[in-house]
């Protein structure tokens, strides 16, 4: 199924995007339904979003019915939704399942482990107005600046200094904040030669943004990991 849905994104879906006002609504239709078959999404409100949904709406779209909002960081959890009216949603259910845990241990272990004590509260998510994402292009023309970071000019460049290096992807196939496919659409698109792609391996697991919250997930990921550092690590 995954491979039928990639090759389609890529090909009738990709053109019908591509064609923009002058998609025929015959074909308009065509591609609402698929989106629907794909992802359960409504067929109308395919159409009214011009075939074009992200993944805010879609976490807040797909389950709306029943009054549900779809997880981000893991979309086989869900919770009550807070805006049935809203546009996307206002909460990550996995984060509202798994969060107050990671708070717990670290909180833990920083003051019994490391012996930190300060009255200064550890959140989990924290607006940071001083947070820099300008990011320097490598080899830029004149120092170029991205005013949001994006790594894949560096990690193409990593690969052409030193063709012997090896980098493995890992992910999960709930994960919506950092979906799957675009991540391989991401490094199929390396501006590297095409001999390096080779040295590119991907591995994906039954979890979300966090694979190692899943147990069975978290040991096939130690496995394949442990092999990928054995096989590579003499070149």
């Amino acid at each position: 199924l995954l491979q039928e849905v990639e090759a389609w994104a890529m090909s009738d879906y990709a053109r019908a995007l591509a064609q923009g006002a002058t998609l025929s609504a015959e074909q308009r239709s065509a591609v609402a339904a698929k989106l629907h078959e794909y992802t359960g999404l409504p067929v109308d409100y395919i159409l009214k979003a011009d075939l074009r949904v992200n993944g805010p709406e879609f976490e807040h779209t797909l389950q709306l019915d029943t009054g549900t909002t779809t997880g981000r960081l893991d979309s086989r959890f869900s919770g009550p939704t807070m805006d049935p009216l809203s546009k996307a949603p206002d909460y990550d259910p996995m984060i509202a399942a798994f969060g107050s845990a990671y708070v717990s241990v670290f909180n833990d272990y920083v003051r019994k482990d490391l012996k930190y004590d300060s009255d200064r509260q550890f959140h989990l998510f924290a607006d940071i107005k001083e947070w820099e994402f300008r990011h320097t292009v490598p080899g830029g023309a004149g120092g170029e600046q991205q005013q949001q970071t994006n790594v894949m000019p560096d990690l193409a460049m990593a690969m052409k200094l030193n063709p012997g290096l090896h980098v493995m992807l890992n992910g999960g196939y709930f994960d919506i904040g950092t979906p799957f496919y675009a991540a391989i659409y991401e490094m199929q698109h390396l501006t590297i030669p095409a001999s390096l792609q080779q040295n590119i391996e991907y591995a994906f697991y039954n979890s979300g943004h966090m694979v190692y919250t899943h147990e069975d997930a978290l040991k096939e990921m130690h496995t394949k990991v442990a092999d990928f550092i054995r096989r590579t690590s003499s070149h």
